[in-house]
């Protein structure tokens, strides 16, 4: 029995977004998707380096000891290439990707995960979603403090505890190894698919549509329909028996690359003409526009004004912008340290020669010792928040990872740490942490 894949890709900008920031691969042994954080200048370049990384991994056929060993080399040079290349530009701090990778061998698969994009597989007619999301409503939902369903709609369901390349520090990757055959069909997604459509509309189009292609661009349809308020990247891919097709003839094996690090990265949404898509654009509008006339009765205003009043009213203008600037300031908050434990602080963590720009609001008695050297390496560059609220939270995230006794010393090389016995395992993107972890399955 010689089995291989049988697959297709699809990407769609969206009918909100301007950009698309999520990149795809899919390859006869090889795939991937990764969905980038940073803005418009950062995401998009996150998530080409990711799948530029890993591509090369597509070219030759690996043995099961190798693949995951390979998996995760790849995975660690992506992340110290996306931490480079946001330490040379500010403009891209904060630069960070998620990853949904699978690496076949033989009848196995290693798999890599690091985000909320998400992999699922249909086998027998039942859809098991194999990853788990690395955010803080599943952390809530881990915990038995939210439920599932409830989880769905959170306002704070995008919010990320790990990405790739997000700091400079080691960060776990959820690696693990299944065993595949023929009939399986995997579906790997960004959270601009399965965040808005259901888990058993997933299902149901999954099971339903056949062809790996039909079924693609009928699951971003479907996310189209629904708004489509992120970008939407999908592969659909069919585990196949090449002994057991016809002449022994198999599926293609040309590559596919959508999203941000394909040539036609520019595409624009195949929904701008559904109904969704009109809605969408009368969303994001901008105000109404001055009639014609109006650019030239401001003009003959102005020529009636007193010289003495233009600097005046320039210095009007610099006064009230700088107050706005300032009240903007004290309008954030961040999650930083106070020297000891992790704080909240209302301002920006900035000051001025003479106007203090924060404010210490709350210590929350954590010490930064106690977390992981990743997450205390984000306590370093500072946590930005929108509220006070969103402050807390982000500290109720820290607080679920953090160890009951101070570290001491620094811990040596973060290494693989089973979260089941003998099936999964984390790894840390570092080449040296990654040789050291196990594997097993991702529950």
């Amino acid at each position: 029995m010689f089995l291989s894949l049988h697959f297709a890709a699809r990407s769609d900008v969206g009918l909100v977004r301007a950009n698309n920031q999520d990149s795809a691969f899919a390859g006869p042994h090889l795939l991937v998707v990764a969905d980038g954080m940073g803005g418009a200048a950062g995401g998009d370049i996150a998530s080409s380096i990711a799948v530029g990384r890993l591509a090369a991994l597509d070219g030759e056929s690996h043995g099961p000891d190798e693949a995951l060993d390979e998996l995760k080399g790849a995975i660690a040079e992506a992340h110290a290439e996306i931490v480079q290349r946001a330490a040379n530009d500010p403009e891209l701090s904060g630069l960070g990707t998620t990853v949904t990778a699978l690496l076949r061998a033989g009848s196995t698969l290693s798999m890599a995960h690091i985000g909320d994009s998400r992999a699922y597989l249909l086998r027998d007619g039942a859809l098991d979603q194999v990853t788990t999301d690395h955010s803080f409503v599943q952390h809530l939902v881990d915990t038995g403090r939210l439920s599932a369903a409830d989880a769905e709609n959170h306002p704070k369901r995008s919010m990320l505890l790990r990405v790739l390349g997000d700091v400079d520090a080691d960060v776990p990757v959820d690696i693990s190894v299944r065993e595949t055959r023929p009939g399986d069909r995997w579906m790997l997604c960004s959270d601009g698919l399965s965040g808005v459509v259901s888990r058993d509309t997933i299902a149901q189009t999954l099971s339903d549509v056949e062809d790996p292609g039909d079924c693609a661009d009928a699951l971003v349809g479907l996310a189209l329909s629904a708004g489509a308020p992120d970008n939407v990247t999908c592969i659909v891919a069919d585990v196949v028996d090449i002994d057991a097709q016809p002449d022994g003839v198999g599926p293609s094996s040309s590559t596919q690359i959508v999203g941000a690090a394909a040539t036609d990265r520019h595409r624009p949404t195949a929904g701008g003409t559904s109904a969704a898509g009109r809605a969408a654009r009368l969303r994001q509008s901008a105000a109404p526009v001055d009639e014609d006339d109006e650019p030239q009765r401001g003009s003959r205003t102005w020529a009636k004004v007193r010289p003495w009043v233009l600097p005046l009213i320039a210095l009007l203008v610099v006064a009230g912008g700088a107050w706005g600037a300032y009240a903007w300031t004290q309008s954030q908050y961040y999650v930083g340290s106070d020297g000891l434990n992790v704080a909240i602080y209302q301002g920006i963590p900035q000051d001025l020669p003479i106007v203090n720009l924060e404010t210490l609001v709350e210590d929350t008695g954590i010490p930064v010792a106690t977390l992981e050297p990743y997450q205390q390496q984000r306590i370093e560059d500072t946590i930005r928040a929108g509220s006070l609220d969103e402050a807390r939270e982000i500290v109720d995230s820290l607080a679920l990872e953090a160890t009951e006794e101070p570290e001491t010393e620094p811990s040596p090389t973060a290494s693989a740490t089973p979260s089941e016995p003998a099936t999964t395992a984390t790894a840390s993107p570092s080449p040296s942490a990654a040789s050291a972890a196990s594997t097993g399955e991702d529950g």
